[in-house]
């Protein structure tokens, strides 16, 4: 995939195919140690071990609809191609942990890309999920979480058009805001 966030996209889509109810999508972008990193928590219906052994192979799907899954191996690959790695941890009836770690400068990195419309493609496709968005950049962090939004609007949806117009700019704002060192909000 041309951007680290597609990647996001397709993990946090099978956490909610897995009935989660909360997701943690948490960035870290550490130039110090030259680390970009994200984990996706969920608290979905977890992976049998048996699965969790294959679950990187390419022609291992729990899908009907198709007997290939790239997602997950595709990832795997990008972080090895990039001095990282991938770790997938999951319990039955509890939840997953995808984690995917690279070499923050390597040259055949993908960028991070867009998370502002994967935010909001997540949150408007699944608005009764709880999300919880964490990024940092060295010593700067934003957190974002649905449940906190969901409590201020009262009745009101996240699926209206004025409130994903407002989050679009809200998250664009504040992630942008990350990359700036002297700037604060």
């Amino acid at each position: 995939m041309k951007e680290l966030s597609l990647h996001i996209l397709d993990i946090v889509q099978n956490s909610t195919k897995a009935n989660a109810s909360h997701i943690e999508i948490l960035i870290t972008e550490d130039t110090r140690v030259n680390l970009l990193s994200f984990t996706i928590n969920d608290n979905g219906c977890g992976i049998p071990k048996d699965v969790l052994k294959t679950i990187t192979n390419p022609f291992s799907t729990s899908r009907k609809t198709r007997r290939v899954g790239l997602g997950l191996s595709l990832l795997q690959l990008a972080c090895e191609q990039c001095n990282g790695v991938m770790r997938i941890m999951s319990e039955v009836g509890k939840g997953t942990t995808v984690t995917a770690q690279f070499q923050h400068d390597h040259i055949d990195r993908a960028p991070l890309g867009d998370m502002v419309t994967t935010l909001i493609t997540l949150i408007t496709g699944d608005p009764d999920i709880d999300f919880s968005y964490v990024h940092r950049v060295d010593d700067r962090v934003f957190e974002f979480h649905t449940a906190e939004v969901k409590r201020d609007l009262g009745d009101v949806p996240l699926t209206e058009m004025s409130v994903t117009q407002f989050l679009t700019e809200y998250l664009h704002e504040h992630i942008e805001h990350l990359y700036h060192k002297e700037a604060t909000l």
